[in-house]
This record gives structure tokens, sequence and C-alpha cells, in this order.
């Protein structure tokens, strides 16, 4: 089944700590069903300190599950995403205004 949130794409959180947020899609987990964004659910890990980087109390982007973001159309609005056949390539639009993404 195609994706309906990649990488790259700016959304907005709908549910959780971080409700009505906004940021990036960094990593997608298709088998999970979550998603890395920068900057919302963030938590605290604390690491070791190695020969690469210190350690201590270092802030990280935990994975939100796809269901509770919305992709971000060109009004600024959440919306949801739709598929259709643009020519023979598939394609990703917003159901919202109808625009391909």
């Amino acid at each position: 089944m195609a994706a309906k949130l990649k990488k790259g794409d700016k959304v907005v959180m709908l549910a959780g700590k971080d409700k009505g947020k906004e940021g990036t899609i960094s990593s997608v987990n298709p088998t999970a069903g979550k998603a890395v964004v920068d900057g919302l659910n963030i938590a605290i890990r604390a690491t070791r300190q190695s020969q690469e980087s210190q350690g201590g109390r270092i802030p990280k982007a935990m994975p939100i599950a796809l269901s509770n973001l919305a992709l971000i159309d060109a009004n600024g609005k959440p919306t949801r995403v739709g598929f259709k056949m643009d020519g023979d390539k598939k394609v990703r639009f917003a159901k919202t205004t109808g625009d391909v993404i």
C-alpha cells in the first residue's frame, strides 16, 4: 500500500502532549505505523559519554503513530491524503483543496 505520509512532509499533531504543533517528518517506519517528527514528542534520554559524544541528558524526538499526524495543505490547514491517477502515474492529493502534493 502506498504511503500517505512521507519523509519531508510538513505535518500537524492531532493528539498527545504536543497537540496542534507543527513539524517536518524526519523518518517513517511503515511496518510499525510510526514516524519521527522534528521538534515533536520530545523525551529526555540519558546517555553515557563516549569518544564521539558528550554524555548526559539529551532530548530526543520519539516516534508518533501515523494516525496522530495530519498533512498540512497549501492553505496551512490539516488535511487528509487521497490518491488519484494523473495520466499513468499515481499521485497523492490533499482532500481539502484537491491539489496534488
